[in-house]
């Protein structure tokens, strides 16, 4: 691996330790490196806190905080990761360490110079995130068997929106699809009854740390 310099820094929000809540990886000990900024709005953000502020740390330092930890699993996360530029040499020197590594973006940057290794985690927006108009389609092309698709859904009419885009997209034959409901909108057993009832083939999902810690940043 190359050796890290000042030129690779990026701004961060936080890394911490936690489990991850969500994905097919939901439940194992992760180090989640959350990075700074995001060009999307979505209505229902939870993750705020990210688009300013945070500190500049050179990718040396972050490969310093993520190995304290002692994980096996890293999580580089947002705002939306792929907005700074270093994003990408971050994950292969993750890669590089012999990290499982698991990139959760918006799809609303192009995925394609993302490192083979990573797991693509693409958050599809729907129409009640507002922000759905950024979805950036091309990036399906890019998915790999090993990534997933995610839709969190508001209501019914989002549900029924990522339902079509499933079927035009032939998603569940590229790669593993969440659906997930937005926290305090959608009953999670009122999505859990849709998806039985309409046989889809995808995971449904809550937020595991959301269960265990409510909203508390760094967790």
């Amino acid at each position: 691996m190359a050796t890290p310099s000042a030129n690779d820094s990026l701004r961060i929000s936080e890394i911490f330790f936690s489990l991850q809540g969500e994905s097919s990886r939901v439940g194992l000990p992760t180090v989640f490196v959350r990075l700074t900024g995001c060009p999307l709005r979505c209505e229902y953000c939870d993750t705020t806190y990210a688009f300013s502020g945070g500190q500049s740390m050179t990718l040396e330092a972050i490969m310093a905080e993520v190995d304290k930890h002692g994980a096996h699993y890293v999580c580089v996360t947002g705002g939306e990761p792929l907005a700074q530029k270093n994003c990408l040499p971050l994950l292969r020197a993750l890669c590089d360490a012999g990290y499982a590594v698991s990139l959760e973006t918006s799809g609303a940057l192009d995925v394609s110079g993302v490192d083979a290794r990573v797991q693509k985690v693409i958050d599809i927006k729907t129409p009640a995130s507002g922000e759905a108009e950024k979805n950036l389609w091309g990036n399906l092309q890019h998915l790999a068997p090993q990534d997933e698709i995610k839709f969190v859904l508001n209501d019914a009419a989002d549900y029924e929106w990522a339902k079509q885009v499933l079927q035009e997209h032939e998603l569940p034959q590229r790669c593993a699809v969440l659906f997930s409901p937005v926290q305090g909108r959608l009953s999670p057993r009122e999505l859990a009854d849709w998806i039985l009832r309409d046989h889809l083939p995808v995971r449904m999902q809550v937020q595991l740390h959301k269960l265990l810690w409510g909203n508390e940043v760094g967790r």
